[in-house]
């Protein structure tokens, strides 16, 4: 680890409110500075604005960006809207998954792909990572821009990785125990698929000589359930992670497992309410909108980046950045009114994994006349889903159907987890 890199991200880590405006409205200037000139998209949506802006209130008069004004006005061969140089200037592609809407293509130059790295390094930072580490990333090869950044992230800070692309599940176990690795990055859904494999097939995992779990891509690394059983199963211990393909790796976990801070040092983060689309107070649930303060040849100036998530400050603490508590709690648009109670399944997802016999779900959604209705199918060793449902209507205060499927039935995944299917407008 370079000690004077760490010094400085305890720095910044450490700024207090005032000076830390001061940082993020310079690097916003000097973004809207080398980008304006050269990018199209911002150029024609920003051309209004008074600039440079005098301070960071004056960011909030600015437009927001959406996920479907880039891939609706997005450029030949699918690339996002918001590129700043020609296609020459870029050497990395990558694209969005497409869980939310149709998949969009994003390039970065050598400066941003630095910018990336740099980004990275407060995740390993709360990761406790040094060069000495042995990393196994559980991605494949592809355009998920997760496994790329994360990989040279980690060479970056002298450790080795070891990629694991194309390999079974089974074989990625054999990996780990041969090599020795001992921080492992994936999803907290394949985490807990490994732990299922290994024990399958008469393997440990907490016998191996991983202590470290980076999770990220979805939900998990810090809700309490999910967490508890990852670290279990591995003796291991879970750090949260989140970022996306489109804004970069925003978020680096509590060292308490709390929830996530937003690396403010990287990023202007604002929070809407989820009742009355204002800006929110704390600890009330919102939308995170975020601004990227380094990125010049992708940059998202107020981007809804659609997750929900409850914003606390806490003074006395070593990090000064805002902490989302809880993590990333779902998403926006997966809300739904089930008799009246607003869910996000990622409720549902926490109570489920409180039940160490269930293996594996799935929650579907489908309209029931005008109303929002909810289904909930397991893979249940006990069999029994009357006291699932109980539990459901005892923590959530509706009654939702909990039927069982064989042991097998429902998909596993390696990336994203999938396990919520939407059918509500089909």
């Amino acid at each position: 680890m370079n000690d004077d890199g760490f010094r400085q991200r305890e720095a910044m880590r450490g700024l207090a409110a005032e000076s830390l405006a001061e940082h993020q409205l310079l690097r916003l200037n000097q973004l809207l500075y080398d980008m304006l000139p050269h990018n199209r998209f911002y150029g024609a949506k920003l051309s209004s604005a008074t600039l440079p802006l005098e301070s960071l209130s004056a960011v909030t008069e600015l437009p927001f960006t959406y996920k479907e004004e880039l891939v609706s006005a997005r450029q030949e061969g699918d690339l996002a809207a918001n590129l700043t140089f020609p296609v020459e200037r870029y050497v990395h592609f990558h694209r969005t998954s497409g869980t939310h809407g149709r998949p969009l293509v994003v390039l970065d130059t050598a400066a941003d792909w630095d910018w990336w790295i740099d980004c990275w390094q407060y995740v390993l930072d709360a990761a406790e990572l040094g060069p000495e580490e042995r990393v196994l990333l559980g991605f494949s090869f592809g355009p998920f821009i997760g496994f790329w950044s994360a990989f040279d992230a980690v060479t970056a800070r002298g450790c080795l990785a070891i990629p694991s692309g194309g390999l079974s599940t089974l074989a990625r176990l054999e990996l780990l125990e041969s090599t020795r690795a001992t921080a492992l990055f994936c999803t907290p859904t394949y985490a807990l698929h490994l732990a299922e494999v290994a024990a399958q097939n008469q393997r440990n995992v907490a016998s191996l000589d991983v202590r470290r779990i980076v999770v990220a891509g979805e939900p998990g690394g810090s809700v309490p359930a999910v967490r508890q059983r990852i670290e279990s199963s591995w003796n291991a211990r879970v750090v949260d992670h989140s970022g996306a393909t489109e804004v970069g790796a925003w978020g680096f976990a509590d060292p308490a497992g709390r929830g996530l801070f937003v690396n403010e040092a990287e990023f202007f983060a604002e929070f809407l309410s989820l009742k009355t689309g204002l800006p929110a107070g704390e600890g009330e649930l919102s939308e995170l909108v975020l601004t990227t303060l380094g990125r010049v040849g992708c940059p998202v100036i107020r981007y809804r980046t659609g997750d929900v998530v409850r914003p606390v400050r806490r003074g006395d603490e070593a990090c000064q950045f805002v902490m989302l508590d809880g993590g990333v709690l779902g998403r926006a648009d997966d809300m739904m009114i089930v008799r009246g109670v607003n869910i996000f399944p990622s409720s549902i997802e926490q109570i489920l994994h409180g039940f160490p016999e269930i293996i594996e779900y799935r929650l579907t959604a489908r309209k029931q006349g005008e109303m929002d209705a909810l289904y909930v199918q397991v893979e249940d060793r006990l069999e029994q889903p009357d006291r699932i449902a109980r539990e459901l209507e005892l923590r959530l205060g509706i009654r939702i159907e909990v039927s069982t499927v064989p042991t097998g039935s429902l998909p596993r995944f390696e990336g994203k987890g999938k396990r919520f299917v939407d059918e509500r407008n089909s």
